[in-house]
C-alpha cells in the first residue's frame, strides 16, 4: 500500500485499490490532485493500495474488486489511529468544495449510496435513454431491452439471493473498521473463485445483499456518488457522438461542480472519460478558483448593504 498522506492525528482515511501499474498511475495522473486537496482540507488520511493482498494462485482469488473487502483488516493491523474508512473506487473525481463525508458517519452502519432510488432524475427513464442512445450513437446492434433494464427482484433472482430493498453503487462506502472490517473480510471468503455475477463476476450484487441483509446499512445523498453515465445520458446526451475533448471536459466540469464524487462507473467508453488531459485546465475548478468559491460560501452576506447591478 502507498501512504499518500498520513497523520497520526487523523482518525478518517479515504482509501483506494488501483492495483497494478497502469491504474495506479492512471489515479496519479487524472484524480489524485482531486482527492488531496480534498483530504487536506478536511483533513484526512490518504491510503491506496496499489498490489494485490491476494495472489492468484489462491483457492478464493476473484475478480480484483473484491480485495477492497480485505482493506479494513490491512489498515487495522498496521495503523491504529485509523478508526474510519472511506472506500472509493479510483475512478472517481472529487470536488474539493464538498462537504466532508465523515461528518454525520454513524459508525454502527455502512454508508452507501444508492444507484436507483433518491435521485436527482428518474431511474427507469435514465436506464431508458442509455439503451436508445447507445444503439443510436454508438452500436445499432445495442439491445433496447439490455440487462441495464433488469428490476431488483429479478437481478437478486439470477443470483439466487434473496430480495433487498435497493441497490447501491459498490464503488463508494463508508465503515467503522473496528465494527466492519472482519465482517467485510469474512465476506470475501465466503465466496470461492468461481463465483459467478451479471457483471462479469464482479462483487456488486453480492455486496449489496451481504451489506443489506447481515449488516446495518445507511444510505446517504446521491451526490456523494454521482454516476457520470447517469449525468451524460440526462443533461449531455451529444457526447455520446461528439468527439470534442475540450467540450467533454466542460461537461465533466460542470457535473463535479453540483456534485460531491463524481463515479465514471461502467465498462462502457464514457467510463474512460475522467482520463482527459483537458481536466487539469487551470481556470474553471482551479485550486484557487475552489478555494475563492468556498470562502464566499462561508462569507456572511450584509442584507441591508446590497448593491443593485443595473446590467451584465
Amino acid at each position: 500500500m502507498k501512504l499518500i498522506i498520513f497523520n497520526k492525528k487523523y482518525e478518517n482515511c479515504i482509501v483506494s485499490t488501483a492495483m497494478g501499474k497502469k491504474y495506479f498511475l492512471d489515479w496519479q495522473k487524472y484524480a489524485k490532485p482531486y482527492w488531496l486537496e480534498y483530504c487536506k482540507i478536511h483533513k484526512l488520511n490518504l491510503i491506496i493500495f496499489n498490489k494485490l493482498l491476494i495472489k492468484p494462485s489462491n483457492e478464493f482469488y476473484k475478480k480484483v474488486n473484491w480485495q477492497k473487502l480485505l482493506i479494513g483488516e490491512e489498515i487495522k493491523s498496521k495503523y491504529k489511529n485509523i478508526k474510519n474508512v472511506c472506500y472509493l473506487d479510483s475512478d472517481i473525481l472529487i470536488n474539493s468544495s464538498a462537504p466532508n463525508i465523515f461528518k454525520n458517519f454513524d459508525r454502527n452502519k455502512i454508508s452507501v449510496i444508492s444507484k436507483r432510488n433518491r435521485l436527482p432524475y428518474n431511474y427507469e427513464q435514465t436506464i431508458k435513454k442509455i439503451a436508445f442512445f447507445r444503439k443510436k450513437f454508438v452500436n445499432k446492434r445495442y439491445p433496447l431491452n439490455s440487462a441495464l433494464n433488469i428490476s431488483l427482484k429479478k437481478l437478486y433472482q439470477i443470483h439466487k439471493l434473496p430480495l433487498q430493498k435497493d441497490e447501491f453503487c459498490s464503488g463508494v462506502y463508508v465503515f467503522n473498521i473496528k465494527k466492519y472490517s472482519k465482517f467485510m473480510k469474512n465476506i470475501f471468503y465466503k465466496y470461492d473463485r468461481n463465483v459467478k455475477s451479471i457483471t462479469n463476476n464482479g462483487d456488486q450484487t453480492h455486496l449489496n445483499y451481504e451489506f443489506q441483509h447481515n449488516a446495518n446499512v445507511k444510505f446517504i445523498d446521491y451526490k456523494y456518488q454521482t454516476i457520470w453515465l447517469y449525468e451524460l445520458i440526462n443533461y449531455y446526451p451529444f457526447l455520446l457522438y461528439s468527439k470534442n475533448k475540450k467540450l467533454m471536459a466542460d461537461c465533466i466540469r460542470s457535473s463535479l461542480f453540483n456534485c460531491h464524487f463524481l463515479h465514471f462507473a461502467g465498462t462502457g467508453s464514457e467510463s474512460k472519460a475522467w482520463k482527459n488531459k483537458f481536466l487539469s485546465a487551470k481556470s474553471y475548478l482551479s485550486k484557487k478558483f475552489l478555494n475563492d468559491y468556498r470562502k464566499y460560501l462561508k462569507k456572511r452576506i450584509n442584507k441591508f448593504n446590497i448593491e443593485f447591478v443595473k446590467s451584465i
